[in-house]
C-alpha cells in the first residue's frame, strides 16, 4: 500500500510539472538552446563567456543575463547546456545557471512584496556573491581541459543569407531578431497567465516561422531543430524522473516536519531548510509563497532565507541533468559549495535578525 501511494505521488508530481511547465516553459528553452547550438557564432561566445575572458567580464555578463530570465533549475538547464556547448568556461556558464533561478527580477520584487525587503535585499546580495564564487572556485579547482567538449550533430552554420529581394535590415540583423521572438515566447509562456498567454503565444509562433522561412536556408533551419531534438532527448527524460522522485519524496516528509526540525535557527535547522530545498522541486517564484506559508507555520527566519537561497537553484531534476554536462566530480562540488554557502547564510542571517 505505501509503495503505492509513494508510486501515485511520484506520478502526480510528473503530471503537475508536465502539464505546468513543458509547452510554454521548456519547450521554448529547447529551442532557444538548439538555436544557440546550431546558428549562434561560436566566437560570439567565447568573446564574451569564454576560458581566456578575463573574469572582470565573463562573471558580470553572466549574472547580468541571470537577472533577466524569470526561469526555474529546470528551465535554463538547455539554455545552460546551449552555451556550454559553444564554447562558454565552466565558471561563467555555472554562474547564469546559478543566477537566473535565484536572483532575476521578478523572483526579488516577489520576495520583497511577500516577505519584506530585507529577505529581498539578502537574497539577491548573496545569490550573486555565490553565482560568480562558485563560478570560480569549481573553474579553478578543475582544469578547463579536463572538460569534454561535445560536437554538434549537424552543421553550424554561421554564413550570410543573401538575397537581394530581401530588406537588409532584417538580413543583417536576422539572429538578433530570430533570438528576440524566441526569448519573448519563453517570457510570455512562464510569465503571462489566461487566454492572453496563447493568444500572444500563437501570434509569436507565426512570426518566427515568417521569420525563419524568410532569412534562414533550409539547412540552417535543420540543424536548429536537430539540436533542439538532442537537447531534449537528453535533458527531458532526466528531468522527468527527478520529478518524480521529488514527489516520492514529498510525499514520504512527516506533517509536523517544518514546525519540528527547522523552528530554531540552528545548524541542522538551516542544513535540513537547504537539503530540502535542494531534493524538492518548486516551480520559479512558487518559492515565494511556499516560504511565507512556510513562516506561518514556525519555521525559523535563518532556515527561511537558507530555503529561499537553495530552493530556486537546485532540485534533484537538474542536479540529474547537469551532472551530464559537466561531469559527476564538478556537479558534486556545485552542489557541495551551494549547501555550504546556503547554509552558513542562512545561521548568520538568523542570529542577526533573531
Amino acid at each position: 500500500m505505501l509503495i503505492t501511494n509513494l508510486f501515485i505521488a511520484g506520478i502526480k508530481a510528473v503530471i503537475e510539472y508536465v502539464s505546468a511547465h513543458v509547452l510554454t516553459c521548456l519547450v521554448p528553452a529547447f529551442f532557444i538552446a538548439g538555436a544557440m547550438s546550431a546558428l549562434l557564432p561560436k566566437e560570439k561566445i567565447i568573446k564574451y563567456l569564454g576560458r581566456k575572458v578575463p573574469k572582470y567580464k565573463a562573471y558580470p555578463l553572466s549574472v547580468a543575463a541571470g537577472l533577466l530570465l524569470a526561469v526555474c533549475s529546470c528551465t535554463i538547464l538547455p539554455l545552460f547546456a546551449g552555451i556550454k556547448k559553444k564554447g562558454a568556461g565552466i565558471g561563467p556558464a555555472l554562474a547564469f545557471l546559478y543566477t537566473a533561478p535565484a536572483t532575476n527580477i521578478m523572483a526579488i520584487l516577489f520576495t520583497g512584496s511577500v516577505l519584506g525587503w530585507n529577505f529581498a535585499l539578502a537574497r539577491i546580495v548573496l545569490s550573486v556573491m555565490f553565482a560568480s564564487i562558485i563560478g570560480m572556485t569549481i573553474s579553478a579547482i578543475f582544469k578547463e581541459e579536463d572538460v569534454k567538449e561535445e560536437q554538434s550533430a549537424g552543421p553550424v552554420i554561421c554564413t550570410e543569407f543573401k538575397d537581394k529581394k530581401k530588406p537588409l535590415f532584417f538580413l543583417k540583423h536576422r539572429l538578433t531578431i530570430f533570438f528576440v521572438i524566441l526569448i519573448t515566447i519563453l517570457i510570455v509562456g512562464t510569465r503571462v497567465s489566461g487566454y492572453a498567454k496563447y493568444i500572444f503565444l500563437s501570434s509569436l509562433v507565426v512570426i518566427l516561422a515568417i521569420v525563419t522561412k524568410l532569412f534562414f536556408t533550409a539547412e540552417e533551419t535543420k540543424a536548429w531543430l536537430s539540436e533542439t531534438w538532442i537537447f531534449t532527448k537528453k535533458i527531458f527524460p532526466l528531468l522527468l524522473g527527478g520529478i518524480f522522485v521529488a514527489g516520492v519524496l514529498t510525499a514520504l516528509l512527516p506533517e509536523n516536519f517544518l514546525a519540528t526540525f527547522m523552528g530554531k535557527n540552528t545548524l541542522s535547522a538551516n542544513l535540513i531548510a537547504v537539503l530540502f530545498g535542494v531534493f524538492m522541486y518548486f516551480p520559479t517564484l512558487v518559492e515565494v509563497p511556499m516560504a511565507k506559508m512556510f513562516l506561518s507555520i514556525g519555521m525559523a527566519k535563518g532556515p527561511l532565507l537558507a530555503y529561499l537561497l537553495a530552493d530556486p537553484v537546485i532540485s534533484l531534476a537538474s542536479i540529474l541533468v547537469v551532472r551530464k554536462f559537466i561531469g559527476n566530480k564538478r556537479t558534486l562540488a556545485y552542489v557541495g559549495l551551494i549547501i555550504v554557502f546556503t547554509t552558513i547564510s542562512g545561521l548568520i542571517y538568523g542570529a542577526i535578525v533573531h
